[in-house]
Formats: C-alpha cells, sequence, structure tokens
C-alpha cells in the first residue's frame, strides 16, 4: 500500500482540484474514514466535520444504511436512461416524495446530479416558461452581490463573487446583480430587509419588467458569509416578483433538506417560490443528485406546451436510478430521526455558543439559522473594518485542534470580512457541538495575537 506521502505526490502530479491552486496541496488532509460527524486522516487523526464536508452531509458519514441502498439498486439496475418513454421506479418515487414535502405548491421535479447543474437549469426553465407564455423577452436572471449559485458559466454568471470570474470572463450576457441584504444599511430606510428588496425593484424597473425572467436567491447566503435575512426581506422580494411577473428561484442547494431546522428554508417566512434548485443535502452527497422543483403554475405551463415547443433540456444522468434510490432512503433517515427539529434545536445551541465569541475583540459578528452559522473577523470592534486574511490563521489553527472549517475570504470581497462558516453534521451530539465551539474561541485567541 502507497504511504501517505506517496499518495500526496501522487496527487500534485496528477489531480487537479477545485479552487486548485499548487500551493494548497503541499500538506493537504487526506481523509480515508467518516463517522458521524468526524473525519478521520490517512495517519489516525479525527477531526470534527465543521461544515458536513461541503455543506452537504446533513446525515452524518458512515451511514450503512445509505451504501446498501446504492449497492441494492445497482445490483438490480445501475442505470437507465430517462429520457423521451422511458423512466425508473426510484426517480419517480423520489419525485413523489419531494413534491410532498417541499412547498405546498410544488407540483414537479426535474434531476440533475449538482448544484451548479440545477441553477442552469432553473435559468433554462424560467425563459423556457416565459417563452411558452409568449412573453420571449424576458430571459434577464437577476442575483445578489455575495450570491454562490454555482460555477458552470450561466451559475457563475449569477454567482455574486468577483473572485470567481476573475479568470474565467467574460460573463454570460443578460445576468445582472443587487446587493444583498446584509451587511449593507439603506439610506431613507430603517428596515434592510425592505430597502434590499426594493433594490431589486429598483433594477427591475431600470431594466424593464418585460425583459426579466427570474430573481435567483438563497434564503440563507452560504458561501457568501452566512448572511441571514431580516424577515421582512423574502415576503416583499415575493411581492415584487408578482407585481411585475417575475419568477422567484429559491436556491436551496445548501438550505434544503433540513440544514436550516426546516425543510425548505423559505418556510422560515411564510413565502413560496416559482422554482427551487436543491442539490447536497438530498442524498447527504453520498451520491451526486439535485434537482429543480417547479410549482403548480409553472408546471402546468410546461406539460401544456405544443409538440413543436417540447422541453428540450436534457442530461444524461437525470432520474439516475442508484442516486434516487440513494436520495429515497436519505430522507427516509431525515424523517425517522427527525433530524429537520433537531437541526433547529442544536442550531440555537450552535448559534448561542459561537455568541459567546463576541467577547473576542476580533469578533465583529455572529449570525446563523439552524445548524448553519457564520462568525465574522473584524480588525477591532470599534472600527468594525473587516479583517483580511485573520480568516486562514483560524482555520489553520482549528485544523492543528481538529476542527475542519471554511473561511469565506474577504481579500476576495472586502465589503464582508473574513468569516468563519459553521454547519456540522444535522446529527452532531451536542457534546461535539460545544466542543467545536471551545476549538473555535482557542483557535481565534491563537491567531490573533
Amino acid at each position: 500500500m502507497d504511504s501517505t506521502a506517496a499518495l500526496v505526490e501522487t496527487d500534485r502530479r496528477h489531480l487537479i482540484h477545485p479552487l486548485h491552486h499548487a500551493r494548497d496541496h503541499e500538506h493537504p488532509v487526506l481523509v480515508v474514514e467518516g463517522r458521524g460527524e468526524i473525519l478521520i486522516d490517512a495517519e489516525g487523526k479525527q477531526y470534527i466535520d465543521g461544515l458536513s464536508s461541503l455543506w452537504n452531509v446533513n446525515a452524518g458519514h458512515g451511514r450503512k444504511e445509505l451504501a446498501d441502498a446504492a449497492a441494492g439498486q445497482m445490483a438490480k439496475l445501475s442505470f437507465a436512461s430517462a429520457y423521451v418513454g422511458a423512466s425508473n421506479i426510484p426517480s419517480i418515487r423520489l419525485a413523489e416524495k419531494l413534491v410532498k414535502l417541499a412547498y405546498p405548491s410544488t407540483s414537479g421535479v426535474y434531476f440533475t446530479t449538482a448544484g451548479a447543474e440545477s441553477n442552469e437549469s432553473a435559468f433554462k426553465i424560467a425563459r423556457y416558461y416565459w417563452k411558452l407564455r409568449g412573453k420571449p423577452d424576458k430571459v434577464k436572471i437577476f442575483s445578489r452581490v455575495h450570491a454562490y449559485h454555482g460555477l458552470t458559466i450561466a451559475a457563475m454568471s449569477a454567482t455574486g463573487m468577483a473572485a470567481y470570474h476573475k479568470m474565467f470572463g467574460p460573463l454570460v450576457p443578460n445576468f445582472l446583480q443587487v446587493p444583498a441584504p446584509y451587511p449593507y444599511r439603506w439610506p431613507g430606510n430603517d428596515d434592510p430587509g425592505i430597502g434590499a428588496a426594493e433594490a431589486f425593484e429598483r433594477a427591475i424597473v431600470k431594466e424593464g419588467p418585460e425583459t426579466v425572467a427570474a430573481i435567483i436567491a438563497e434564503p440563507v447566503m452560504g458561501a457568501g458569509g452566512v448572511i441571514v435575512p431580516p424577515a421582512t426581506y423574502f415576503p416583499r422580494l415575493r411581492e415584487i416578483c408578482d407585481r411585475h411577473g417575475i419568477l422567484l428561484i429559491a436556491d436551496e442547494v445548501i438550505t434544503g433538506f433540513g440544514r436550516t431546522g426546516r425543510w425548505f428554508a423559505l418556510g422560515h417566512w411564510g413565502v413560496e417560490p416559482d422554482l427551487v434548485s436543491f442539490a447536497k443535502g438530498v442524498t447527504s452527497a453520498y451520491l451526486p443528485l439535485g434537482g429543480v422543483l417547479v410549482s403548480r403554475n409553472v408546471h402546468k405551463v410546461m406539460l401544456e406546451a405544443p409538440a413543436d415547443q417540447k422541453f428540450m433540456h436534457a442530461a444524461t444522468y437525470s432520474g439516475h436510478p442508484a442516486c434516487c434510490a440513494v436520495g429515497v432512503r436519505n430522507i427516509e433517515i431525515i424523517e425517522q430521526e427527525n433530524l429537520v427539529d433537531r437541526a433547529a434545536v442544536m442550531g440555537r445551541r450552535l448559534l448561542a455558543g459561537l455568541e459567546s465569541l463576541l467577547d473576542l475583540p476580533v469578533v465583529g459578528d455572529v449570525r446563523g439559522l439552524g445548524m448553519m452559522c457564520g462568525v465574522e473577523l473584524v480588525e477591532s470592534k470599534k472600527t468594525r473594518a473587516p479583517a483580511i486574511g485573520l480568516g486562514g490563521l483560524v482555520a489553520r489553527e482549528a485544523l492543528s485542534r481538529g476542527l475542519i472549517i471554511r473561511i469565506r475570504a474577504g481579500a476576495a470581497e472586502p465589503a464582508i470580512g473574513d468569516t468563519i462558516c459553521v454547519a456540522p453534521p444535522l446529527m452532531t451530539p451536542h457534546e461535539t457541538v460545544d466542543r467545536l465551539v471551545d476549538i473555535l474561541r482557542a483557535s481565534i485567541v491563537a491567531a490573533s495575537r
């Protein structure tokens, strides 16, 4: 068997990683096993998985039930095309389950394999819908600064982080961005939720509502720094979309499947979207799967399309039987173990623990919803000037103490400082939640000396 050093050297020679830079892989963590909320590296060291790997291992690592679901389906039928005139039982069962779990207006689902593909599909569904409605000029997609919607070409164009655009431009035309509801303050309006939503309306009016197909928004911004909106934000945004005839796409790739303490997050504010992009937690990352949930209104228009205007969008692995079988079993586990309600309860414990870090001079803000929290670092509480570069030091200190976190780096988007993103698996025991907070405190103190 190859040594760890030999494997790392082979990695450096041949493997191109996401967000790749060679220096990042000089001393990588070589993960070989996962159990619950714990990851174990090739040397046997254990780490708390403080971000559910990439916000996605909702049910925790090492679930034999999910491995068995995949193996059982693969042994019977590993793959069959879901193209015209064909289907398979797991995709039918999962579609039925998702429609029942999602927003009351949900009617159908198109399956993908990942979040970016889900958003690409949602953009196409929005344009398709308006063309079927006789409004072919409604093609523009609005998103938000600091948003993350994926890195395929259209999804990247909706992503509101310039660092992801720099080496891959130009962006796709007809994608536009407005500010997010935090940390901005809106002159002349004491309610940042209303003010931020009305920024959308001003942009829509400027572009012309007859040209705008959809707005896409994460209920809670994830990679942008765990930005939780004011309670007034999404209700007003829904009103604006209705007033101007614009579809609302909820990007629930991170927030779906219990992450915020609800199956889907816009329910916190009593809002129903027209389209929902999802991925990650639908299988707890055991196999790649995503999709787009469509409302009854959108679905009806699609179903009534004439033959010469059929939905000419497809992907080889849409409705993949093994992936969908794992999705069905994963949802059963989430239901049986009451992980959605658990995420709400343990999320409050996690947030309260992280708020105790506000006594540290470099912690400027703590925010979160369910098992999804952010700790924003500042140079000083007096100036609230964002700390740039401190987050990387904190991450290294945390790793040395057995905690894996993710940093939203302020250097790329300096309007918000370095933010520690925390989102452990939904089944994480309270003892581990408390230990995570203790490790973060020690790491921040050590990094800020």
